[in-house]
């Protein structure tokens, strides 16, 4: 197996500083890792990818999404190749957060078809209850009838579940009695095992409470005796609290046919690495930022090299975390800057506007820490669009 290439660099730029200087910042040595995976995995590891927006569509960003389907596509055969399941049509692709549900169901769609052309490409899909509007939903019936809806026409697509967190049940969702209710009677109702997704409110404020509860332990207890109880109909639970102990005990507690899925987006690597009981499985939304380095950190795991797999994934940490400070639910605007930087798509423009929901400072500080450890992966197209952006916010090369 091949192991990635360090380079020297040359290259440098003008960067802004906390205390309002300009830097001029020069480049590490790049780290350029395989294209595709080589070798084997002994996790499951699933990307929550971003959508492509259309930056020469006629509409109003704020009141709809224009895709730009063919990019979008591509991204996702670029995560398959690397040996990564894609979880689609979740917060990541800004599910609720500028990508509505018919627009949901076109990507859901249109990704089952291309994952069904490569044969075994791995691919779930988020089902919810997001075209139910929360002001509108006035019983726990009318949740349960929402989740229907969407699960039913995911399945007609031909997809795999992911049953998403859901605002309007969080609203209405008074005790554990209701959310047993909801879960019970629609995991009843599913073809195939689902994932199920705990989202927390740092993701989404409007899940407070999630599970009835306000208390977190008192949440767990709950969330694990309905998953226990339906373990037949779930293939597993992504814990997305970034609370890393949180995670090991939920784990601990699972029923063994459930598989643990991390979406601590801050520990993931010793997550994933596991402990003497056992391990967690990936389904991250940052994997969509480092694909590369979690595809061979990934292998070198399976092929028993633990310090092969740190020594790639371990210094990925501190760029996700930066992605992912608070407020967490705009960590999307670094999933694609980054998908920008590294030339996934020609523009960094994004569904609802939303690259502009980080600062100047932000992402000059992304494109450090994406540079020192090894994603930037042509270091001179980076470069020389971080230019373009800060040219764009009176940084003049």
């Amino acid at each position: 197996m091949n192991k990635p290439v360090l380079q020297m660099s040359s290259l440098s730029l003008k960067l802004p500083t906390a205390d309002r200087s300009i830097e001029t910042y020069r480049l590490a040595a790049s780290r350029t890792f395989p294209a595709k995976l080589e070798g084997t995995l002994n996790r499951v590891a699933f990307s929550a990818a971003h959508v492509v927006a259309d930056p020469l569509a006629d509409n109003d960003p704020w009141l709809s999404a224009a895709i730009d389907w063919d990019r979008t596509i591509a991204f996702r055969e670029h995560i398959w190749g690397l040996g990564l399941g894609v979880a689609e049509a979740m917060d990541t692709a800004q599910r609720g957060m500028g990508l509505d549900w018919p627009t949901s169901l076109e990507l859901i769609q249109r990704s089952v078809k291309a994952a069904k052309a490569r044969g075994s490409a791995l691919m779930f899909s988020g089902a919810g209850t997001d075209h139910l509007a929360v002001e509108d939903a006035k019983s726990i019936d009318d949740v349960i009838r929402a989740y229907e809806e969407q699960i039913a026409a995911v399945e007609k697509a031909g997809g795999r579940i992911i049953l998403m967190a859901s605002r309007a049940l969080a609203r209405l969702g008074r005790s554990a009695d209701d959310y047993a209710k909801v879960y019970n009677r629609v995991l009843s109702q599913v073809r195939e095992p689902v994932i199920i997704h705990w989202l927390g409110d740092m993701f989404d404020p409007a899940l407070a409470g999630y599970w009835g509860t306000a208390d977190l332990d008192e949440a767990m207890d709950t969330a694990v005796a309905i998953i226990n109880a339906n373990a037949a109909k779930v293939d597993g639970v992504k814990v997305s609290l970034l609370d890393k102990q949180r995670e090991i005990d939920m784990r601990r507690r699972l029923d063994t046919s459930v598989k643990m899925y991390t979406g601590d987006d801050f520990n993931y690597a010793e997550l994933i690495a596991g402990d003497e009981q056992g391990f967690s499985h990936a389904l991250l939304g940052i994997f969509d930022a480092i694909a590369p380095a979690a595809s061979y950190a990934l292998s070198r795991l399976a092929a028993g090299d633990e310090a092969g797999f740190h020594d790639v994934l371990g210094p990925t940490v501190p760029l996700s975390r930066h992605i992912f400070r608070a407020p967490t639910r705009f960590y999307k605007t670094g999933i694609v800057f980054m998908a920008y930087l590294n030339g996934h798509q020609d523009h960094f423009t994004m569904v609802g506007g939303q690259e502009s929901t980080r600062s100047t400072l932000h992402l000059a500080e992304l494109f450090r820490l994406a540079d020192k450890c090894g994603l930037l992966s042509n270091p001179e197209l980076a470069t020389r669009r971080m230019k373009n952006v800060l040219a764009t916010r009176g940084i003049e090369p």
